[in-house]
C-alpha cells in the first residue's frame, strides 16, 4: 500500500499540520488560546462546511490584516474542499487523487502571505507560536504540491515546515500542536520502502521514527489545541493505509463522527474502516448518511455520493 516517492509521502505526512488557526503570538509555555470567532470558524470547518469557514476567515482578515491567523484558516478550509473534491476509491480505500486545479495559484499565494507575515513578526520578536505559523504555511504548500505531483517542490516545502515545527518545540517543549506535524513526518518517512529511503537520503530529506511519530500523534490528539482533530483523523487514516490496523483506526475515528456527524470526509473514513472489518450494516449506515448530506459544494457532493455508491455496491 506504500506510495512511491519520498516527496509525496512527506506531502501527505504533513497534511494534518494545515490547521485552521493559531492565537496571537506571545512568550512563555502557557496553553494556547483562540479568539471566539476562530474557535467558531474551526468548528464550522470541521463540521463539514468549509465554505462558511472561508467567509468567517475573510471577516477575521478584514479586522486583522497583518495577522497570519486568518489566512491560515482560510487555506485550511480551502484544503478540505480540495480534498473532498479529489477523493476517489483506490485499492479499496478513500484517498485524494493527484491533479491540478485553477485555484491552485491563489492557494499558494495565500500560504506565502501567511509565511511572510509570520516571518516579519519573528524578526521583531521570536516566539514558538510564530514558528508554528511558518510551519503551517509551508505545510499548506507541501500538501498541495504533493497532490499536484510536484515532488521536488513538495520535498523542499516539507523540510522547511519540519524545521519550523522543531524550532517551535525548542521554544515551547509543551506545544502539542507542533508535535502533530513532526509526528506525521516521523511516521511516514519511517514507513517508506528501502528504495525510497535511499532516494530520501540523496534528496537530503531527514529521516523519521515511526514509534516516535505515533507517540507524537497521540499526544497531539489528546493535548492539542489547534490540531487535535487533524491528529485524530490522520492517525486513524494512516493506521488503516499503512498498518492495516482497522479496529484501532475505527476506535480512534469514531469520536470524529460523534462530534461532527455532518462531515462527509469523516463519515467516509469510518464507513471504509467498518467495511474492512466486515461490518456491512455499520458501513452501510455511514455511507448512506454521507450520501444524503446537503452540501453547498457541488463538486464535493458529487464525489461523496459516487464514493458512497461504489462502497454500497461492494458490501455483502
Amino acid at each position: 500500500m506504500i506510495r512511491a516517492g519520498v516527496a509525496r509521502s512527506v506531502a501527505f505526512a504533513l497534511f494534518a499540520t494545515l490547521l485552521a488557526a493559531v492565537p496571537a503570538a506571545r512568550a512563555g509555555n502557557e496553553k494556547l488560546t483562540l479568539p471566539p470567532e476562530i474557535l467558531q470558524a474551526m468548528e464550522t470547518m470541521h463540521g463539514g462546511d468549509p465554505d462558511t469557514a472561508i467567509q468567517m476567515a475573510h471577516d477575521f482578515e478584514q479586522v486583522h490584516p497583518e495577522d497570519a491567523l486568518g489566512y491560515l484558516l482560510e487555506n485550511e478550509a480551502r484544503w478540505w474542499k480540495i480534498y473532498c473534491g479529489a477523493c476517489e476509491v483506490k485499492y479499496g480505500m478513500v484517498n485524494p487523487a493527484k491533479g491540478k486545479r485553477r485555484e491552485d495559484e491563489s492557494y499558494f499565494a495565500l500560504a506565502d502571505k501567511a509565511i511572510h507575515l509570520a516571518e516579519a513578526q519573528i524578526a521583531k520578536s521570536e516566539t514558538a507560536e510564530l514558528h508554528l505559523y511558518v510551519g503551517m504555511g509551508f505545510a499548506l504548500k507541501t500538501q498541495l504540491y504533493g497532490l499536484r505531483g510536484e515532488n521536488r517542490n513538495a520535498a523542499h516545502a516539507g523540510v522547511a515546515a519540519r524545521t519550523a515545527f522543531i524550532r517551535a518545540l525548542q521554544l515551547d517543549p509543551q506545544m502539542a500542536d507542533a508535535q502533530v506535524g513532526l509526528g506525521l513526518y516521523n511516521y511516514y518517512v519511517d514507513t517508506l520502502s528501502s528504495f525510497v529511503k535511499v532516494l530520501r537520503f540523496f534528496m537530503g530529506i531527514p529521516g523519521g521514527n515511526k514509534a516516535e511519530g505515533l507517540r507524537q500523534l497521540e499526544t497531539g490528539m489528546k493535548d492539542g489545541v489547534l490540531m487535535a482533530v487533524e491528529a485524530r483523523f490522520y492517525l486513524a487514516k494512516n493506521l488503516r493505509t499503512y498498518d492495516q490496523q482497522y479496529q484501532r483506526a475505527a476506535t480512534i475515528a469514531e469520536p470524529l463522527v460523534s462530534r461532527y456527524p455532518r462531515n462527509p470526509i469523516f463519515l467516509l473514513l469510518l464507513g471504509n474502516l467498518n467495511a474492512e472489518l466486515n461490518r456491512s450494516s455499520k458501513a452501510s449506515e455511514y455511507f448512506r448518511t454521507a450520501a444524503s448530506l446537503p452540501m453547498p459544494d457541488s463538486v464535493c457532493t458529487g464525489r461523496v455520493r459516487e464514493i458512497a455508491k461504489t462502497f454500497l455496491a461492494s458490501l455483502p
